[in-house]
């Protein structure tokens, strides 16, 4: 466990983030391996199916991800102010919540998911595989969430590394496993979604295994397990606007990659590829803001107001400079990373190379609104970035898009959805951060 509290900010967040960087390097690994594999084994139309729904997958688990930002965030601030009797209560009600959010999401997936995949209009030829993986993916929901619940409660107080540790072993098997049943075996695209479960749950019950030792502030025990009335209401009300968030950018990126399925397979599969590589681009920048918004959450607990505001400022210049820096790279590699999942598929090549020029060069931007996003959550004044994020990355995306396609009719339209609303985002967020000295939360906290 690491109090940020005290010492040097830059160095805090810079030791903080590296291990979170990892970690979520090698999270990004469990969906890009199922790609490669299965586009260098099984062709263009089947990366095309395991790509096709891809938003809407992130929609639905994302809910229930970010409403786990709630739990971080109590744990957090219990954890600065040195009420162990706080985070215990908070640790023991998030597991039972993200329990019942793993098998929500798995039988709500297992049932509507060849509905779900029509409605976002996947291409008839891809649908039979493309069902396939996804209602095996969504059976296996409930690690994915227990494992997200462990990470959330461990980062809470400062331990980034074990998660780091267990996710690695994971993403290995996962790696070996993906090799095995669609590369030897030749199982099909099915199989791939199965390794990502195996491995999946092999880091969560590691994780479980560290956290049910006895002797931490954050020991689980069973007998410990519910829902404690006060810890579910602050855990909903810090998390729900960020699984709010979470849920109306899925939503919005569910209907461009419905307007992008009815160009054909040959645009599934390039936004699918241009997606998987742009998870790993913005790790980096990701894991700026998840030790944001931890650094803030704990700082305030101590009342530690200024210094919270540093690392605030720290944590958004960072994101936003590396961001510019990966993106150059990608600008100017991305034939040679599109190769990675498909080889000699010109048509893919250049349809990618048209999103890539289209919306790289804007990375900032998007960096920039995700920063001031995680200061926000870490003040405890989520509803900020979700009313900010449902106004542009959702009402604003989707009119864009229902338009442009009405009277245009060309994906490249589509493509300039995401820097026109990450524009307008970023120019709400500076104008509250300037203006606005409660958007960090900590001028209301210190009058309190």
């Amino acid at each position: 466990m690491q109090n940020m509290t005290t010492g040097n900010i830059q160095k805090l967040i810079l030791k903080f983030a590296i291990p979170l960087f990892v970690s979520q390097l090698f999270q990004q690994l469990y969906s890009t391996v199922d790609s490669i594999i299965v586009g260098q084994f099984l062709g263009r139309n089947a990366l095309a199916a395991v790509s096709s729904s891809g938003p809407l997958v992130y929609l639905i688990v994302s809910f229930f991800d970010g409403a786990s930002m709630g739990a971080g965030i109590l744990i957090g601030k219990s954890f600065g102010a040195g009420d162990d009797k706080a985070v215990k209560r908070a640790v023991h009600t998030q597991i039972v919540l993200s329990l019942c959010a793993g098998l929500a999401i798995t039988a709500f997936g297992s049932i509507f998911t060849p509905a779900l995949l029509r409605l976002i209009k996947v291409d008839p030829v891809l649908l039979p595989e493309a069902i396939q993986y996804f209602k095996v993916f969504f059976m296996g929901s409930i690690s994915l969430t227990m494992y997200n619940c462990f990470r959330s409660i461990m980062t809470s107080v400062g331990d980034s590394k074990r998660p780091l540790y267990y996710l690695i072993i994971s993403s290995c098997i996962n790696v070996c496993l993906d090799y095995l049943f669609v590369g030897v075996i030749g199982l099909g695209v099915w199989s791939a979604a199965l390794a990502t479960i195996l491995a999946q749950s092999t880091s969560a019950i590691l994780c479980l295994i560290y956290l049910a030792k006895p002797g931490k502030v954050i020991s689980v025990s069973a007998r410990d397990l519910g829902l404690y009335k006060d810890e579910v209401r602050l855990i909903l009300k810090y998390g729900l606007p960020a699984g709010v968030q979470n849920s109306v950018i899925g939503l919005a990126n569910v209907i461009v990659q419905a307007q992008i399925n009815s160009f054909g397979a040959i645009a599934t599969s390039t936004h699918g590829i241009y997606g998987r590589i742009e998870g790993f681009v913005f790790i980096p920048i990701m894991s700026f803001n998840m030790s944001i918004t931890t650094f803030i959450s704990q700082n305030l607990g101590a009342k530690k107001y200024d210094r919270a505001k540093q690392g605030a400022r720290f944590g958004i210049f960072s994101a936003v400079i590396l961001a510019e820096v990966l993106g150059l790279l990608y600008y100017v590699f991305n034939q040679q990373l599109f190769g990675l999942f498909i080889s000699n598929d010109p048509d893919v090549f250049a349809l990618g190379m048209t999103q890539v020029h289209t919306i790289v060069p804007f990375y900032c931007l998007l960096a920039f609104s995700h920063s001031i996003a995680a200061v926000c959550r870490g003040s405890g004044k989520a509803i900020v970035p979700m009313g900010v994020m449902l106004g542009t990355w959702c009402v604003i995306r989707i009119a864009y898009i229902l338009s442009v396609m009405h009277f245009f009719g060309e994906i490249i339209y589509v493509y300039w959805a995401y820097p026109l609303t990450w524009f307008l985002s970023s120019v709400i967020y500076l104008i509250y951060y300037v203006k606005s000295d409660w958007v960090h939360g900590f001028e209301n906290e210190r009058r309190r």
